[in-house]
């Protein structure tokens, strides 16, 4: 492409999250010189989520503001701008402002909170994903309010760590039987069940909920929670029988000055709808290695996206934040490429998360599914312990819990697709980057 034709080019961001704002940053990074116009849905500056949950939630910050100079980087923002449907044959979105024409789009969208069948519109009930959302919760927290928490995930156990931190009593309910059962063995996630009574949190698993009504929430016949943990202070956290009465037809009441759900989240695509592009089963976008869509010059990136794994053998759809800021660089370079001519760019990552919870720094890096041998490095009963997967003998996965320079070694021998001799990959004492055979 000519560079008069590149000044000519018009490429539109639809999301100004992470992976929105990186895209656009990126192209900017890389040369391109036309135009770049980012909408965002929210009426705020694009901002990070991770401060959400801990400390916007908690008072110690007023926000997390992305530090990019838009205007010098010649970004067009326009925030309050939802999109609300693709006409990819006309090469335009459409928003209640108008339409936006576009040469290339990127879908970057996110992801959106499942919401608890129910519980909407009734007073008290929040979830936690946005500013607002964060904005909400905060006098909540403040005002230290009885807490139940539906969903023992990684959002739902961050939010308990803040409320717990902010004085609350919190009950935190979850249908599965253990916290983290969508992400982790049962084995793994045994021992963190353990650090809700640790911080006086109750946690209640195995348990549903039959309906959240103002100032309580109801849980399905049979649910007997038992008493409070004492906390670390050796308070119980709002007394041994705080929050839970009998109700009709064995349904017990547990009582919530507010209620968050955190019950996993979706890609943000329902826009998408009729436009003809590709999405798979549960929601996402199906790009291509490259991030390309079904349709041409349209790519996805992000939350929303979901990507072939040649490095896993399977289609991945990552929700956190590591993914939103490294499939950027690789979109940005492949619409380049794609319109160039040039090298393309194939995006195959090693994903990466990490949480703060209970006073730990958990910390995960790859992808266990197909994976057939599990090995403990530590005792899960400690402060500090890793588990290490392994498939045919490659290193394919870790966690890490308190163990920082495991992740660090870990993940760049996950990277290198290295293979792991399982005796002294078990060995605590050994650095992992010494057990390879």
């Amino acid at each position: 492409m000519s560079e008069q034709r590149q000044a000519e080019q018009r490429i539109v961001v639809v999301g100004a999250g992470m992976a929105g704002v990186q895209t656009a940053v990126a192209l900017r990074e890389l040369g391109f010189t036309g135009s770049v116009v980012l909408l965002g849905a929210e009426p705020h500056q694009p901002y990070d989520r991770p401060p959400l949950s801990k400390a916007v939630l908690l008072g110690k910050a007023e926000g997390s503001a992305f530090d990019v100079d838009f205007e010098a980087l010649a970004i067009e923002l326009r925030l309050g701008r939802e999109v609300t449907r693709l006409r990819a044959a006309a090469h335009e979105i459409d928003t209640p402002a108008g339409p936006v024409p576009y040469d290339v789009l990127v879908i970057a969208t996110g992801a959106e909170p499942v919401t608890l069948p129910g519980g909407e519109g009734v007073p008290g009930v929040h979830l936690l994903r946005t500013l607002d959302d964060a904005e909400r919760l905060r006098p909540v927290l403040a005002e230290q309010h009885e807490i139940v928490v539906v969903g023992a995930g990684w959002i739902g156990a961050e939010f308990a760590t803040a409320a717990r931190e902010a004085g609350c009593a919190v009950t935190v309910v979850e249908a599965a039987d253990r916290p983290l059962a969508g992400a982790l063995p049962a084995e793994v996630a045994a021992p963190m069940a353990g650090w809700y009574a640790d911080s006086g949190a109750r946690l209640l698993t195995g348990v549903r909920v039959a309906r959240i009504e103002p100032g309580s929430v109801v849980l399905a016949a049979g649910a007997t929670p038992p008493p409070r943990p004492e906390g670390p202070d050796g308070e119980a956290g709002g007394g041994p029988d705080a929050g839970t009465a009998g109700g009709p037809e064995g349904e017990t009441r547990l009582a919530a000055g507010a209620v968050v759900v955190g019950i996993g989240a979706r890609p943000a695509t329902g826009w998408l709808a009729g436009s003809g592009i590709a999405l798979g089963p549960d929601g996402s976008v199906t790009a291509d290695e490259r991030l390309r869509t079904s349709l041409p010059d349209v790519y996805a990136v992000g939350d929303c996206a979901s990507f072939p794994s040649a490095r896993y053998g399977e289609r991945l759809l990552v929700h956190h934040w590591d993914n939103a800021l490294q499939g950027p660089r690789t979109v940005a370079a492949n619409i380049l490429a794609d319109a160039t001519g040039g090298v393309p760019e194939v995006y195959d990552p090693v994903p990466y998360f990490w949480s703060e919870q209970f006073g730990r720094f958990v910390q995960y890096a790859g992808h266990h599914g197909a994976a057939d041998t599990m090995l403990w490095r530590g005792d899960p009963a400690g402060a500090a312990w890793s588990v290490c997967w392994l498939r045919d003998g490659v290193f394919v996965a870790l966690l890490a819990v308190g163990r920082p320079r495991d992740l660090a070694q870990g993940r760049r021998l996950i990277e290198a697709g290295l293979r792991l001799d399982p005796e002294r990959a078990a060995d605590p004492s050994v650095p992992l980057k010494s057990a390879v055979r």
